[in-house]
């Protein structure tokens, strides 16, 4: 029986030699936030992907909130990331960097000097978040960002776009999911805004829709992904009454810039409340682009889901970590060795390159 999942297919510009996607994974391993020769072994390892999304990468000093997440805003982050293209072109993968902007989900003690905790309100998340050099910290109230920040943001998101280009990316993904910065524009939980970034479904989406227009003018439609989280609660987000019409309009304006993909994240598989499948089924009708599945998929579903067209590839995200061959393993129906979850965001090789 053929399967779809091992089929090739075309995205944009690059031809996918299979529909399986490695979901983005923040793995904290860049060492002064550069990528480095540890980062290319493990993306390497796993380059027999149709298509590789990295760890969220900061397009800005202010969006590195977690300890040890690589950046895309100076040039000697552009070297360590051209050798991570390299690695992985060398072996004949494809690869995309995810640009995340962490917002108000960080510490002070995790940004570099002169940067800070922004969001679209002082709103501060609940709970806690690990700093190296102190530990477990509450998370602080975030400075609102002004106008001047926000246009600095946009502008930020298109010259990291520009320096992924040159460190040898095949595109970009900008994480407008999970609760981190565009996201915060998105939900009403971290957005209480009442001028033109905030309030309105119209008014929340502009961030969003203003980030992709200027990444698009800077790389190209072809080369830029969305990924969303409707319904998702991560990072303190709260669903409201307006979601669903809040995507549609987000799915309209994508279209309008001819976007390339869109990736939609489900976490129910993780406990998470599931997104409407109806919701699923009205974005991928509604959607112009490439559509990418995630969400706790095995062979078979990923197959069921391609076959029913309710998408065009499928991300495959926590059995990467632990089984690099997951291709082949998937291939062949061969068990998954399962990962070491003390292990993932951790320096060094144990739980990342050693599996």
């Amino acid at each position: 029986m053929s399967s779809a999942l091992f089929t090739p297919t075309q995205l944009g510009r690059l031809p996918l030699k299979n529909r399986i996607v490695m979901a983005p994974l923040t793995r904290s391993r860049a060492i002064g936030n550069l990528p480095n020769a540890l980062m290319e072994q493990y993306y390497r390892l796993r380059a027999d992907a149709g298509l590789i999304i990295t760890e969220g990468t900061s397009p800005s000093p202010n969006g590195l909130g977690y300890p040890r997440i690589p950046g895309l805003f100076n040039q000697e982050q552009v070297q360590g990331w051209r050798r991570v293209t390299d690695g992985v072109h060398q072996v004949g993968g494809r690869i995309f960097v995810q640009l995340m902007h962490t917002g108000r989900v960080g510490h002070p003690a995790n940004l570099p000097v002169g940067a800070s905790v922004i969001a679209p309100s002082a709103i501060a998340v609940p709970g806690e978040t690990w700093t190296d050099t102190d530990g477990m910290q509450p998370h602080p109230i975030p400075r609102e960002m002004s106008e001047a920040d926000i246009a600095q943001s946009i502008a930020e998101y298109a010259t990291a776009a520009k320096l992924a280009i040159h460190a040898g990316f095949d595109g970009v993904e900008l994480h407008a999911a999970n609760g981190y910065l565009i996201d915060q524009f998105l939900n009403t939980a971290s957005n209480q805004r009442n001028d033109r970034w905030g309030g309105t479904v119209e008014n929340r989406i502009r961030f969003a829709v203003e980030v992709a227009k200027a990444t698009v003018l800077a790389i190209g439609a072809d080369r830029v992904g969305m990924r969303i989280s409707p319904y998702g609660v991560f990072n303190a987000q709260v669903p409201d009454a307006e979601m669903d019409t809040l995507y549609l309009r987000l799915v309209d304006e994508l279209n309008a810039l001819d976007l390339l993909y869109i990736h939609v994240v489900d976490h129910s598989a993780m406990g998470a409340p599931e997104v409407s499948p109806a919701l699923k089924a009205r974005i991928r009708g509604a959607f112009k682009g490439k559509y990418i599945l995630s969400g706790g998929y095995d062979a078979a579903r990923a197959d069921a889901d391609l076959d029913a067209q309710r998408g065009d590839l499928v991300a495959f995200g926590r059995p990467f970590i632990s089984n690099p061959d997951l291709v082949a393993k998937l291939k062949l129906g061969q068990e998954l060795i399962e990962p070491d979850f003390s292990t993932f965001y951790t320096p060094g090789e144990k739980g990342y390159t050693d599996y």
